[in-house]
C-alpha cells in the first residue's frame, strides 16, 4: 500500500491529479465533488476522510445532495480498494446508499470506508458518513466493483 498514491487519488494534489474547479477539465464531476476532501487516516483496506459540506453540493433543503454522497461512495470506496493492495480500482457493478439524516452547509462529516473484500475479480467496500459533531450516522453506502484484468496487448 502506498499512502501517497491514495492521498493523491483522493485529494487530487499534484501530478496527473492536479486540478482546479474553475478549469473544468473534461472529467469535471470528481473535482466538483472532491474539492475540500481531506485524508485523516489510511491503513490496509481502510480510508477515513473529513469533508465540510460546501454550498455547491446541497439540494433544495440545504443538505448534502444524495448524488454527491453517491459519488463520494464511489471515489472514497475506490481509494479503500487501492489501500487494500489492488493495482487498480476496477469498474462499478453495483452501488447503493441508504440515507438516514442530512448534512448541512458548513457541517464537518467523517467518511469512513472499509474494503470488505478485494478478490481477483470483485471488490466490495462499505462507506459510512457520520457527523463529526454528533457522531450520528448520516448515510451508509456499499459499492461493488469488477476488477477487470488489463490487457497485455
Amino acid at each position: 500500500m502506498d499512502v501517497e498514491s491514495v492521498k493523491k487519488l483522493v485529494e487530487k494534489e499534484g501530478g496527473e491529479f492536479e486540478f482546479t474547479v474553475d478549469s473544468m477539465p473534461a472529467k469535471f464531476i470528481e473535482p466538483i465533488v472532491m474539492q475540500g476532501l481531506k485524508i485523516d487516516h489510511v491503513e490496509r483496506g481502510r480510508v477515513v476522510c473529513s469533508f465540510t459540506v460546501p454550498p455547491r453540493l446541497v439540494n433544495s433543503e440545504n443538505s448534502l445532495h444524495g448524488g454527491a454522497m453517491a459519488a463520494l461512495v464511489d471515489i472514497v470506496g475506490s481509494a479503500a480498494i487501492i489501500a487494500a493492495g489492488a493495482p487498480f480500482t476496477g469498474v462499478s457493478v453495483e452501488i447503493n446508499v441508504s440515507y438516514f439524516d442530512g448534512a448541512y452547509v458548513g457541517e464537518e462529516i467523517e467518511i469512513d470506508t472499509k474494503a470488505l473484500r478485494v478478490g481477483k475479480a470483485i471488490a466490495v467496500v462499505s462507506v459510512d458518513f457520520k457527523s463529526k459533531k454528533t457522531g450520528k450516522l448520516i448515510a451508509q453506502g456499499r459499492h461493488s466493483k469488477y476488477l477487470a484484468v488489463h490487457s497485455k496487448i
